[in-house]
């Protein structure tokens, strides 16, 4: 059963940054991509960005383009979300997915696990 754990939410003030953590268990990752979306309250979900697990191609939303980078560490399992430059607007629980399909790109129905979300809170 594959498992999807976030961590590394929190409190930050605008511009400041954080580093989001997504541990991946229970599968074999080599064919797969993981994916960060966020939901604000009120709001839709919301692809964020996306990896290959291998070779490490990268798709990134509009909105996070030039402040976000996405990476993983093969050995470990995990995948990263650096958020530089962070807004007001950025506040929203973020989630962690994994695609089957090698997909990386920004609909969520075609993601097959999701961890539980860690929150991401910007002040002004």
């Amino acid at each position: 059963q594959v498992q999807l754990v976030e961590s590394g939410g929190g409190l930050v003030q605008a511009g400041g940054s954080m580093r989001l953590s997504c541990a991946a268990s229970g599968g074999i990752f080599s064919n797969y991509a993981l994916g960060w979306f966020r939901q604000a309250p009120g709001k839709e979900r919301e692809f964020v960005a996306g990896i290959r697990w291998s070779g490490g191609m990268t798709n990134y939303a509009d909105s996070g383009k030039g402040r976000f980078t996405i990476s993983r560490a093969n050995a470990a399992n995990t995948v990263y979300l650096q958020m530089n430059s962070l807004k007001p607007e950025d506040t929203a629980v973020y989630y962690c997915a994994a695609s089957r399909r090698y997909y990386t790109g920004s609909n969520p129905s075609l993601y097959d696990y999701w961890g539980q979300g860690t929150q991401v809170t910007v002040s002004s």
